[in-house]
């Protein structure tokens, strides 16, 4: 059987489906946190490719307001360190369908040297925010019987520990680890839940952070691709796990690394 470009074919039990990926999310709200800049930003711009109606979160109004007018998504400001703050508007946003927990900061310091400052900061954003974020939307999803997909935005740091990130180490094992949590008590419910480590990723925040060769060549030594990734390649990554593809993967730290963790 042929299939017109852009539309998948897939078979189960000899069930012909058929996935148009222009419509692959039509109907479905997606909430996509982080979204001003790097993975969030391509995120956002493949789901509204997808056909999805996508609401995204940053702190950073000016940011959004740029996505806003790049994609035409629904946009909403708000600092996820906040914990009330980000509780009333993840509540605010609800009904969704479909959610990407992609908020995150690093802060870089030396394992000696990182303060207690910097280490609540990054767990406040990149652990507990995605807690909250998900409480709100799984609660809703339930209310309503409709099952869902969250998709929480890990590292490759959550398994190898990087100098300087301790901190974020932390914050993205602790991620990896409540994702498994969270698939054993909402699968019941329909709502899969998975997490997607990506290596060092060309965002602002890994620009930042990788820029100095002497630093990046060691890493990339180690990467048998021999490249960073690109956001859009994470965002590819992300909407696979959304969505119907992947329809019985549920409690996966799913890499997206070159190849870096095979060596």
């Amino acid at each position: 059987m042929k299939t017109p470009r852009g539309v998948c074919a897939i078979s189960l039990d000899n069930i012909m489906t058929i996935i148009d990926r222009n419509r692959e999310f039509a109907g479905k709200t997606v909430l996509v946190t982080g979204a001003g800049k790097g993975i969030g930003h391509a995120t956002v711009h493949l789901l509204i490719e997808r056909g999805a109606r996508v609401i995204a979160l940053s702190r950073s109004a000016a940011d959004l307001d740029a996505l806003k007018a790049e994609t035409g998504c629904e946009t909403i400001a708000v600092d996820l360190a906040d914990a009330n703050a980000a509780r009333d508007a993840a509540r605010s946003i609800q009904p969704v369908d479909m959610l990407v927990n992609n908020a995150g900061i690093a802060v870089l310091e030396p394992f000696l040297e990182t303060t207690v400052e910097a280490f609540d900061l990054t767990m406040n954003v990149n652990l507990r925010a995605a807690m909250i974020v998900a409480q709100e939307c799984a609660k809703s999803m339930i209310a309503r019987g409709a099952g869902g997909s969250i998709v929480n935005v890990s590292s490759l740091s959550a398994n190898v520990g990087f100098a300087l990130h301790a901190a974020y180490c932390a914050s993205k094992g602790g991620l990896d680890a409540m994702t498994r949590v969270m698939a054993n008590e909402l699968g019941p419910h329909g709502i899969r839940v998975n997490a997607v480590l990506p290596t060092v990723t060309m965002t602002p925040m890994g620009e930042r952070a990788w820029s100095d060769p002497v630093k990046s060549a060691p890493m990339l030594a180690r990467i048998p691709m021999n490249r960073f990734v690109e956001p859009v390649e994470v965002a590819r990554t992300i909407a696979y796990l959304l969505g119907e593809d992947s329809s019985m993967v549920s409690g996966v730290s799913l890499l997206v690394d070159g190849g870096f963790q095979s060596c």
